[in-house]
């Protein structure tokens, strides 16, 4: 997998990804990049700018990073984030989601947030990619995501541990009247379909967001993005 960008090189080198590599064009000034990777004891090689952007999607800033794929992680081990915290669960799943520019932002969104972790379908979704990994602009090195075979299985396993689950929806409860505190879950669908049927009626509460303008639709990056800093400014409030 490709890293490419200073501030995402950057990212993942303070995170736990393993770099095989790092191409650094002759004319970019990254000391900063540069010293770090030393001190992680990773590769780095100054290279003509051109050998660089072979690699690049047109983003780089002369700075590529070769890496092994994205290490998932368990839904346990999201879990765990509450426990050792002493908070309450704040989860994100992702029913569906395969657009990576959508997947990288809501990643984004999330780590900014301060959810525990993303949950994510094997099939039928985006992984985590080079797009992802981009868009993410590094969050994805700090961000705990797992990958799971049934998402209703999982949310059957969430709600058996008490976590009220969440679904964004249409024709639900007004999200700004709704309690986002607690131990949670919230389901963000998909950018065509939504959340699958079965999914809905498994979620314990069903929230929308209010809309007043001629689109009734905002894409699943920024639905995230409103839903979860409703939970956080809820939560500061509660002192949660």
């Amino acid at each position: 997998m490709i890293i490419e960008g200073k501030n995402s090189v950057y990212e993942a080198l303070k995170g736990d990804i393993t770099f095989n590599k790092l191409l650094i064009s002759n004319t970019t000034g990254a000391n900063n990049i540069v010293a770090l990777a030393k001190e992680k004891g990773v590769k780095v090689e100054f290279v003509d700018r051109k050998i660089v952007d072979k690699y690049s999607n047109g983003n780089c800033q002369g700075v590529i990073g070769f890496v092994t794929d994205y290490k998932y992680y368990s839904v346990e081990d999201i879990l765990d984030v509450a426990k050792i915290k002493g908070k309450d669960n704040f989860i994100v799943l992702l029913d569906g989601i395969e657009d990576p520019h959508n997947l990288g932002s809501i990643i984004r969104v999330c780590e900014c947030a301060g959810v525990d972790g993303i949950i994510i379908e094997e099939k039928r979704a985006c992984a985590v990619t080079d797009t992802v990994v981009r868009v993410s602009a590094g969050a994805v090195n700090h961000t705990k995501i797992a990958r799971v075979t049934n998402l209703n299985n999982t949310i059957r396993m969430l709600k058996e541990k008490n976590i009220w689950v969440y679904g964004c929806e249409l024709g639900g409860q007004d999200v700004y009247q709704s309690n986002l505190t607690g131990n949670i879950a919230i389901v963000i669908g998909s950018e065509g379909k939504g959340i699958g049927k079965l999914t809905r009626e498994l979620c314990d509460e069903i929230v929308t967001l209010p809309m007043f303008g001629k689109v009734n639709s905002l894409n699943a990056s920024t639905a995230t993005s409103v839903v979860v800093f409703e939970a956080v400014r809820q939560r500061i409030k509660n002192g949660r």
